[in-house]
This record gives C-alpha cells, structure tokens and sequence, in this order.
C-alpha cells in the first residue's frame, strides 16, 4: 500500500499540468489585449509613449506587488478556490477597458488586470509543482507555456478582431475568464483532494537540499538580477516593438501585430525547451545560454533591415523564453518549502521589472526616439555572466 501511495506521489499528472497551461493560455491571452491595444490607445486617446508606458507600469506593479503576498499566504493557507475566484478580476478588467475613454479608467482597468494575474499566477505555479512528480522542470514549462502562447495569441487576436471592431470587441473576450473559471474550479478539486499530499511530500524529500541562509540568498539577488535583464529587454519588444516597426519600416499597424505575435510564438517554443532541457543537463547550464547567449542577436537587432528584424527577434525570443522556467525551478530548490513565496516572488518581480521597464523606456523614446531603446536594451543580456556565481543544487 505504502509502494502503491509513493508511487501516486511520484507520478507526473499530466492532465492537471495541462488543465493549468490552458489556463495560463486563456490568462495571458486575455492580459497581452493591454498592450496589443496600445497603438488604439495612443491614437484615440492622444497619449504619449510615456503614459503608454504608465499603464504597463499600473497592470505590472499591481501584480508584481501582490503576487509574493498571495504566494506566501498560500504556503501557509492553501486556498484552492482562489484559483476559479482570481478570473473575476481579469473579467472586471476588460470589461472596464472595453468601455474606457479616458486615461484614468483605462489606468483601473490596467489594474484590475494586474490583479487577476496576481491571484493566478503564484497558486497556479504551485499546482505544476504539485503535479510534476520530480519532472520540475518539464511542469514549470508546459504550465509557463501556456501563458507565452495566450501571450503570442493576444496581438493576433488584436490584429483580427479588436482592429477591426474596436475596443468595445475587448467585451466579448472577457467571456473567456469564465471558462477559465470553469476549468479551474476542477482544478481547485484535485488540489484540495491530492495536491497538498503529493507537495509536502516532495517538500520532504527536497528539504535536506537547502542551502545555508547566505549562499541562498546570494543565488535568489543573482537569479533576480537575471529576471531584470530579462524582463526589461522582453518590455522593449512587447511594448514598443509595433512602434519601432511603423516608424522604421513605415509597416502598418496590422502588420506589425503579425511581426509581434511571431516573437511571442518563438517566446512560447522557447519555453518549452528551456525546462525539460534544464532537467536533463542541468538548470544552471540553461541560465547561461538563455541569457548571455541573446547577447550577439540584440546587439545586431538595431542594425537589422525589415528582412532581418523577423529573424533576429525570433532567435532572441527562443533563446531568452528559455530562461524563466529553468530560474524558478533553481530558486524553489534554493529555498525548499516555500514554493509558494518563490513563485509569487519571481512572477512578481518580472511583472514588476516588465512594468517599470517599459515606463522607463518610453520615456526613452519621448525623449529620444524609438530606436534608441533598442540601442540601449542591446546590452542588457550581458548581466548574464552573473550565473558563474549561482550556487549549485542538486542537478543545478
């Protein structure tokens, strides 16, 4: 029986890990209509790329702020139902954006979106990480991969259907935070019935791997240091990359969401590979390459003709989208017994940094120009080489 129950434990349930990326599909779909929207935006409502670059900072820092909250709540807490009852706020928030013509509403809006993701977000990494089975890597990428893919969706959504109907369209897409909901609600009963069983006791067999408080703490600053270089250089791509587009290229505005949702795609593969691979050979070797391997492509990037831009952003997509699931997974195993906390912590921190990022960098751009942000952002994959002093644990 013992055998039996261990062996229950151990396994990977894949239709739990595969329920959650759905999930982060709809999620992410629903959140990435804020900045798909943002040429609309900034015609109709004459804003400037510095107030464009607030509302990013309105959605991100709600989230960013609450996300490390609700994960550490739930590591003492579990609330199972706050899965299915997080959807409510991406519902409120579309809702207000489809109807909001004027600055302040479209800031609540932003918000309420952010809160959404908040909730979402940390609990949803801990049911992958309840799921997994000793696969860590592999759940921490299907779940991730969902998200970049409703993230890769969203523009395209935009360019068919919100550029041609207008705002009001963004109405009918909040219906899809109800279905999530639904599915979630499953979720939430597998969760309370199963999951907190199988994550303590992956708890157990993981905590005797923590390091000292200081080598830990080293590695979470290091890690965190790579998320910024990270999510920084991802904001100037799905913030502004439309705008660089039609001022360079003279592309319109329909053609450079297509240019858009093609980076996202390659941020959604990327993804995928970047887990199972850091399983295999090793989180610490994924880092590296992630991350300092984006270098030569951003630095080329500026340069590039429309020809060569595709491409380029591409490359840079597959190679950064490797990173993120790789860094939770190293930082949940640095600090055994808080995936919660951790999940929240570096969720939130990259909302946060992709948030305040892109109000800095379009702020850049007022007072510069468009293409100076990819001059400058060029050189942030080389914070890089910060992983030579990552701690290594277990297969890190």
């Amino acid at each position: 029986m013992d055998d039996r129950r261990q062996a229950a434990v151990n396994g990977t349930v894949f239709g739990v890990i595969v329920a959650i990326s759905f999930c982060h599909l709809l999620n992410d779909m629903m959140q990435s209509l804020l900045p798909a929207i943002y040429p609309a935006l900034k015609a109709d409502l004459g804003l400037s790329f510095g107030q464009i670059g607030l509302v990013t900072l309105a959605y991100q820092i709600t989230a960013s702020i609450l996300q490390p909250l609700v994960g550490l709540y739930a590591d003492k807490r579990p609330t199972p139902l706050a899965l299915p009852g997080g959807t409510l706020f991406s519902l409120a928030g579309l809702t207000v954006l489809s109807a909001a013509h004027s600055y302040g509403l479209v800031l609540v809006g932003a918000s309420l979106l952010g809160m959404g993701s908040s909730v979402f977000h940390p609990e949803s990494s801990r049911v992958a990480r309840m799921a997994a089975g000793g696969r860590h890597g592999l759940a921490q990428s299907l779940f991730q991969v969902g998200g970049n893919a409703g993230q890769a969706l969203g523009p395209l959504a935009a360019a068919l259907v919100v550029v041609r109907w207008g705002q009001s369209s963004l109405a009918f897409f909040a219906l899809l935070a109800l279905l999530s909901g639904a599915v979630l609600w499953n979720v939430a009963a597998w969760y309370r019935s199963h999951g907190l069983e199988r994550l303590a006791a992956g708890g157990k067999a993981t905590l005797s791997a923590g390091l000292p408080k200081g080598h830990a703490a080293r590695g979470i600053a290091i890690l965190l240091a790579l998320i910024f270089s990270k999510y920084v250089y991802l904001a100037s791509l799905t913030s502004y990359f439309t705008f660089y587009l039609i001022h360079r290229f003279g592309l319109t505005v329909q053609n450079a969401q297509f240019h858009l949702f093609a980076f996202l795609a390659a941020v959604a593969v990327g993804t995928v590979m970047g887990g199972p691979l850091g399983d295999r050979f090793g989180r610490k070797y994924v880092i590296w390459f992630s991350i300092l391997g984006a270098l030569p492509f951003t630095l080329l990037l500026p340069y590039a003709s429309l020809f060569w831009t595709g491409p380029l952003t591409v490359v840079i997509g597959l190679i950064l989208a490797s990173a993120f699931p790789a860094i939770v997974v190293f930082a949940q195993e640095l600090v055994p017994g808080k995936v919660g906390m951790i999940s929240g912590l570096f969720f939130g921190f990259s909302f946060g940094m992709g948030g305040l990022g892109a109000a800095v960098l379009g702020w850049l751009a007022d007072r510069t120009s468009i293409e100076t942000v990819y001059h400058v952002c060029a050189f942030l994959p080389a914070i890089g080489l910060l992983t030579a002093f990552l701690p290594r644990v277990n297969k890190a």
